[in-house]
């Protein structure tokens, strides 16, 4: 399997730009918890050494990774919140918080590489859609670590406050046990109203009293 490279910055840079951003969300399919994104610019002289696609590593790979590069880079994690994601749908939160994590870095990106097919409205910075980046670009990948690392971490202390859910195996994902739990124990206030395992649970007592 082919691993993420430089090239993609390396061509921005060629074309002068100075600073190039990879940016990446995680938590689009989950039921519960924030959606976060990532922004990083990598150091050119001190890349670590094994990024790759987040989804691709074991999760103490992970962690060690996200030290790295917090350690050696730019970057800044941002979140868009349940209530958002409820309000304006997840895709647009989901920009909302690439937004958010870019405009937090220390540096103003002359060019940002996006993972997926789509440019968040609103951003005002150069930037082009890259799609399967994290599996193509090193600064993309760098953020989804940073973002995964970053949620997974929110979703296992969101866990202790509510046991039962499974979210520190299952980050909030629809697993049959979280279904299960949902069905059993009820809606948290952490949960996506908007999303349809949800809404159809709190639906359930106002269909029986019709």
């Amino acid at each position: 399997m082919s691993m993420p490279d430089y090239s993609l910055e390396e061509l921005e840079i060629a074309g002068g730009a100075r600073f190039v951003a990879g940016v990446d969300e995680v938590g689009r399919g989950p039921l519960a918890g924030p959606v976060t994104a990532a922004a990083v610019i990598l150091n050119p002289e001190r890349i670590p050494e094994g990024l790759n696609d987040s989804k691709q590593l074991t999760a103490k790979r992970r962690d060690a990774l996200a030290a790295l590069i917090m350690e050696s880079c730019d970057w800044c994690v941002a979140h868009a919140s349940i209530a958002e994601i409820d309000e304006l749908n997840i895709l647009r939160a989901s920009h909302l918080a690439m937004c958010r994590a870019l405009a937090g870095l220390r540096q103003r990106p002359c060019m940002v590489l996006v993972d997926g097919n789509m440019l968040p409205r609103g951003l005002e910075l150069r930037a082009k859609p890259v799609i399967k980046g994290d599996a193509l670009s090193l600064s993309i990948a760098a953020a989804s670590i940073l973002a995964k690392v970053a949620r997974d971490r929110i979703m296992v202390d969101l866990a202790q406050q509510h046991p039962g859910y499974g979210w520190e195996g299952n980050a909030g994902y629809p697993t049959k046990a979280h279904l299960q739990a949902l069905s059993d124990l009820g809606v948290t206030p952490h949960h996506r109203r908007s999303f349809a395992p949800v809404h159809n649970i709190l639906c359930k007592p106002l269909i029986a009293s019709a």
